[in-house]
């Protein structure tokens, strides 16, 4: 069953070779979720890795560096969440009912809202992170905020959220981690966060409040997918993914 939850979690969230699990349902969906930090941490490497690489051959091209490293997290997740955050902005944007709300997020145009929220998000990601190898601490951020968003997706799929439609994602995993299980995974994301940034104060204190406003991020925006469309879908984990992402290395460029 680990290795479903493993292979169900990096096949739904990554263009990476996963192979197929033998069995779906809502046990193995809610391990999955449990897993995405570890995908995220995964994601975030490759595009460390890419990041330390072009700032080691050009040291002064950091927006470069910066542009090349959220590309890779983009293109490593197959644009899966910012297609959800377009689909979830384009929804509430509308300022329609439940169902045409759900309607939009299913349709496979992208509106101004979407547009408006992909191209922000991004935006926001290259300043943060050109921010932060500024500051000398460029592949260390991409790995934590990466991570980090991934750690909204155990906590959006927490037990008191349900789904919103009777199909689709958000029916194998809504529900389906405790919080118990979220908070472990939390602490886990934190240690490994703070072991990246030890022994400085300020940037200690700035991994911690990145991972912790990352899972702020999740409850907020869960909030707002159960009030607007009762509950959460696919899209809305996406988009709490990459909102998540801007807001922790916001925080680490600010606590740089």
């Amino acid at each position: 069953m680990t290795l479903d939850a493993l292979r169900l979690a990096f096949g739904t969230l990554t263009v990476l070779p996963a192979g197929m699990p033998s069995r779906v349902d809502r046990e193995v969906g809610g391990r999955a979720m449990t897993l995405g930090p570890l995908v995220g941490l995964v994601i975030g490497a490759i595009a460390a890795g890419v990041v330390a690489l072009a700032h080691l051959i050009r040291p002064d091209a950091d927006l470069l560096a910066a542009v090349l490293g959220v590309l890779v997290v983009a293109g490593v997740s197959g644009g899966l969440h910012l297609d959800g955050l377009a689909d979830f902005a384009d929804a509430l944007g509308s300022r329609r009912d439940r169902e045409t709300m759900l309607r939009i997020m299913k349709q496979s145009d992208i509106g101004p809202f979407g547009v408006v929220a992909i191209v922000g998000v991004l935006l926001l990601d290259v300043a943060a992170l050109t921010a932060c190898l500024q500051a000398g601490f460029g592949w260390q951020a991409v790995l934590i905020a990466t991570t980090a968003s991934r750690l909204t997706l155990p906590w959006s799929c927490r037990t008191s959220v349900p789904a919103a439609r009777p199909d689709g994602l958000g029916t194998i995993v809504a529900g389906t981690v405790g919080p118990g299980t979220a908070t472990l995974a939390t602490v886990v994301v934190l240690g490994a966060a703070l072991v990246l940034t030890w022994p400085e104060p300020a940037r200690i204190a700035g991994a911690a409040a990145a991972v912790l406003l990352a899972v702020v991020t999740s409850v907020l925006s869960t909030r707002r997918a159960r009030s607007a469309l009762g509950g959460s879908t696919g899209d809305v984990l996406g988009a709490t993914v990459e909102l998540a992402l801007p807001v922790a290395l916001l925080t680490l460029a600010l606590s740089m």
